[in-house]
């Protein structure tokens, strides 16, 4: 199996994104993820070539996060806005050699309850156009489009994209040969569980996949609802090839002290 670390929830310890960088490849990461546009391209570049890692993975610019954005890609009013984040995207994934690129859909917005329904469709309709818009655009760069279900019980309230199902549906209709699924198996414990069944409908349409304990989003070997080591071996046996990113908070002071269950994993290997 092929794991990355997620550099925001990850060795945060060690301060800006350059040093989590070489923090990762110390421990032994040979890959990793991250949402870092708040750091000079150049820095990561030069930090991620030197210290010889994969950037398998960016969230696209997702807003802004102060002013309460959490994606555009489904606001309506906002696809200008949606386009330039998306361009900003494009050119942290071509100078970090990134071939993936995690399209946020954003919240629902605030309306009255009566109009809930017309408002959802709303976003699922702008959700499709942009996403076609991406998927082409991605696919010229040679990068993959991928939409995440997130749970709206702990991480995220209001997001508009929150089961698997939904985004199963979303790629049907899209129809892109450049959109996958990155199925998050905390939000999905969290939104739908039957983890088994999940993986083995969806894997046809898997672009990444990443992994976190539930309830508390610590390391896959601490005390939770998901046994990891059948998890991981299901994925195995299903020929699922793809990296794995961690995006846990570790339950230790250092991160480097989470990590026994990746080294126990593999030393059996």
């Amino acid at each position: 199996m092929k794991f990355a670390a997620n550099l925001n929830f990850m060795f945060t310890e060690h301060g800006d994104f350059p040093a989590r960088y070489s923090a990762a490849k110390a421990a032994g990461f040979t890959a990793v993820e991250s949402t870092p546009y708040g750091t000079p391209l150049e820095k990561l570049v030069e930090v991620k070539d030197r210290e010889g890692l994969e950037q398998v993975l960016l969230n696209a610019y997702p807003g802004d996060w102060l002013a309460g954005d959490r994606g555009l890609a489904a606001l309506p009013g906002r696809q200008d806005d949606f386009k330039k984040s998306l361009a900003k995207s494009i050119q942290y994934a071509k100078g970090l050699h990134c071939t993936r690129i995690h399209v946020m859909a954003g919240l629902i917005p605030s309306h009255d309850p009566s109009d809930r329904e017309i408002i959802l469709k709303e976003m699922e309709q702008v959700f499709i156009e942009n996403l076609k818009y991406a998927a082409d655009k991605l696919q010229q760069e040679g990068m993959m489009t991928i939409i995440e279900p997130i749970n709206t019980i702990i991480s995220m309230p209001g997001y508009f994209l929150n089961t698997p199902s939904q985004a199963a549906a979303i790629i049907h209709k899209v129809n892109h040969e450049n959109l996958k699924l990155q199925l998050d198996l905390y939000h999905a414990q969290l939104m739908a569980g039957n983890l088994t069944g999940l993986i083995r409908e969806y894997l046809p349409i898997i672009g990444h996949i990443q992994i976190a304990q539930v309830p508390d989003r610590g390391e896959p070997d601490s005390a939770g609802e998901i046994n990891f080591k059948y998890i991981l071996d299901l994925l195995e046996s299903l020929g699922y090839d793809g990296f794995i990113g961690c995006e846990y908070k570790p339950t230790t002071e250092k991160t480097e002290d989470s990590l026994g269950w990746l080294k126990n994993l593999q030393s059996k290997n």
